[in-house]
């Protein structure tokens, strides 16, 4: 077993090494230049975000949808993530990355785009959708398409579920000294409950605790912020000099270069947001929408509030309280350890807000990759697999729960790079297509798209 973790880990370092960190980056550059800078359109994009469609043609609203998207993106990543890309990139990592969801807001549109425009309907007549069937509707390349799905289905057990339930459960021993196995059965039956109802539960839920959590984590860190407003600005200069500069940092920061700042700054901003993996366009192919371009638009936002927002908040925090504290030593904390530490420094506010953030962030992880692994299964399987499925879901929630899966982790850590792959292949491929639809509907958002969406039996 050693010697297997020993060879997962090897492979996971190779997967997510510079190759594909240049080729996610590259994307997201390409297709923002091929979209005409589709970013311009965030204001339009966030307005329809909480606008219902009611001409629209699907199994969820275009919110739902998007906060379903925001549950799993918005995790873990967000607060320890950040925290390693600081101890590991120095304070310019979190420019890096701020640059990355800005960018990647291309690449959440495009992948968004091709997957309600290729989606079918099930046997029993819901939306199914995502890489799968761009790939195979619209490059005619299944071979690749089974191969993300079966990536996907199993890495929602590692990444958005096993590794999310044990940081829930550790961290709850940890602050209340509450039993692995109690938080477990709590997470696992509370689930399995939302799982019972399908994709309209896990919207519902969704619609009400992202935007409850979001907001929440980021007043905390406002209020954090303030206490710290004596570092703010000497943070945000180191951010963006430590970013573009060599020297030597100081105030406790490890003495990083320009490209440590970048590579761990990118790569923490791509594994956050998701943009690229082919992971959110899942659910926006579930959503009520006019047009593929609509969707698309929304489901964009998920990059801005993930990253832009909620990642560089963080960021920011964690900057400002080690410059304002200078017993925090970046240089020999790790991530998690570094993200406690800076928190911790702002008496009852930080403990509170860490850990709300971690809990509700990691549970919301849970659900709404639950739906991303069982689409997959169901492309795989057909529908027959969905309940067994759900169940085997909820077991690894409670057993995740009391084992630390550092090799499920990283074998979950590989598959999200093996997702990335075949996706970029459909977004690179199409875009094209991409540009041809964003150009027809984008002067008229509200055209209804008259193409028939074929049952899956038609394919």
């Amino acid at each position: 077993m050693e010697q297997f973790g020993a060879f997962v880990k090897m492979v996971d370092g190779y997967l997510w090494g510079p190759w594909l960190l240049v080729l996610l980056f590259g994307t997201h550059l390409f297709m923002t230049v091929r979209t005409g800078f589709i970013q311009r359109k965030l204001g339009l994009a966030i307005k329809l975000s909480v606008t219902k469609d009611k001409d629209g043609t699907g199994d969820v609203s275009q919110f739902g949808a998007l906060t379903t998207a925001l549950a799993s993106t918005i995790g873990t990543g967000n607060i320890i993530g950040v925290g390693t890309a600081v101890a590991l990139g120095g304070p310019g990592a979190v420019l890096w990355m701020w640059l990355t969801g800005v960018f990647g807001i291309a690449t959440k549109y495009a992948e968004s785009l091709i997957a309600v425009k290729y989606r079918v309907k099930t046997e029993s007549g819901t939306m199914l959708g995502g890489a799968m069937y761009a790939l195979e509707r619209g490059l005619k390349m299944k071979w690749l398409a089974l191969l993300f799905a079966v990536f996907t289905a199993f890495a929602a057990f590692g990444i958005g579920n096993g590794v999310q339930a044990n940081a829930v459960a550790s961290l709850i021993n940890e602050t209340f000294q509450v039993p692995l196995w109690v938080s477990g059965a709590i997470m696992a039956v509370l689930v399995a409950l939302v799982l019972l109802g399908g994709i309209k539960w896990i919207t519902n839920v969704c619609i009400r605790l992202v935007p409850f959590m979001a907001v929440m984590y980021v007043v905390g860190c406002i209020i954090i912020l303030g206490i710290n407003h004596t570092y703010i600005l000497p943070a945000i200069q180191e951010i963006c000099r430590s970013a573009f500069s060599a020297r030597a940092a100081g105030g406790g920061f490890i003495a990083a270069g320009v490209m440590a700042a970048a590579r761990y700054g990118i790569a923490r901003g791509l594994f956050s947001n998701e943009s690229g993996m082919g992971s959110a366009p899942i659910v926006a192919a579930a959503a009520q929408t006019r047009n593929p371009v609509r969707q698309a638009l929304v489901s964009s936002t998920g990059t801005f509030w993930d990253t832009v927002v909620v990642c560089a908040m963080t960021g920011l925090v964690i900057v400002s309280s080690v410059i304002g504290n200078p017993n925090i030593d970046s240089i020999n904390f790790n991530g998690g350890v570094l993200t406690h530490a800076a928190f911790n420094q702002i008496p009852v506010v930080g403990t509170v807000v860490l850990t709300f953030g971690l809990i509700t962030f990691a549970f919301s992880t849970i659900l709404g990759w639950s739906y991303y692994g069982e689409r997959c299964a169901e492309y795989l399987f057909g529908s027959k697999i969905n309940i067994p499925y759900r169940v085997l879901y909820v077991i690894v929630t409670f057993v995740g729960s009391m084992v630390a899966l550092d090799l499920v982790w990283d074998i979950a850590d590989a598959l999200n790079a093996l997702m990335a792959i075949p996706n970029l292949v459909a977004v690179l491929l199409l875009s094209n297509l991409i540009v041809k639809e964003t150009q027809r509907y984008l002067g008229n958002i509200d055209e209804i798209d008259t193409n028939p969406i074929p049952s899956r039996k038609e394919l």
